[in-house]
């Protein structure tokens, strides 16, 4: 299953029913299209993207905000509510979650030089996480930054703000995130490329959004406001 063309497939993504053979193929086709270094001019602005789903409602709520980098100055946000279409399942989030990103982030009057996504980038077993999958969809900058290991063994960071560790593909034995000691005493997150960033500038990403909290302001701000967006849909 090969797809050259990102509009037929983004249009595939959002109208056709999908078995889970379907979806893993084109998870391998787009985890061919990551790239894995800085591919940018430079990062002025950054929007967080968090989402969740309306309960008993089946439908799922997203919610974006742009930020100016690294001030974290607010000056857009919007939302989208989506028909939960797709079944819950583990490594194949993106294609239930994804289309609410995508219709947010066409909302957006200002298109942000990266998403920070709270989810995976490539720390995935087919190395296309939330974070990667609508990386490359959109062709944008994004990271990915997780509250909890999906994939991979690492080594516990120095409990020390800033530290991180390797995250290693349990298979393959690569570098596939950072464990990211984001404030001292508290529990890391899990870093990765989602697309057009490398590993290190995706770290410093992180702790240069980071205000005294375990997660960064950008995706900390968009739980909030995913939070008081499901209660409005109730």
């Amino acid at each position: 299953m090969v797809f050259t063309d990102k509009e037929n497939l983004l249009n595939l993504l959002q109208s056709t029913p999908l078995s889970r053979r379907e979806a893993e193929a084109i998870q391998r086709e787009l985890q061919k299209k990551v790239i894995a270094r800085n591919d940018f001019d430079e990062i002025r602005t950054v929007a967080g993207v968090d989402l969740a789903p309306v309960k008993n409602k089946g439908k799922l709520v997203c919610g974006i905000i742009v930020f100016s980098y690294p001030e974290l100055r607010e000056f857009e946000r919007v939302c989208a509510t989506v028909e939960d279409k797709f079944p819950y399942i583990p490594g194949l989030l993106a294609f239930r979650e994804g289309p609410a990103i995508i219709e947010a982030f066409k909302k957006l009057r200002n298109k942000p030089d990266l998403l920070m996504i709270d989810g995976q980038g490539i720390a995935h077993p087919r190395g296309l996480g939330i974070a990667s999958h609508v990386g490359v969809i959109l062709d944008i900058p994004s990271i990915g930054v997780a509250k909890e290991k999906l994939y991979g063994r690492y080594r516990e960071p120095p409990d020390t703000q800033g530290a991180w560790t390797p995250l290693v593909d349990t298979r393959r034995g690569n570098t596939i995130g950072a464990v990211v000691r984001t404030k001292k005493g508290v529990r890391p997150v899990f870093v990765s490329i989602g697309h057009k960033v490398d590993l290190v500038t995706a770290v410093k990403i992180t702790l240069n959004c980071t205000r005294g909290y375990r997660i960064p302001e950008p995706t900390r701000l968009a739980d909030i406001f995913v939070n008081q967006l499901k209660n409005t849909e109730r």
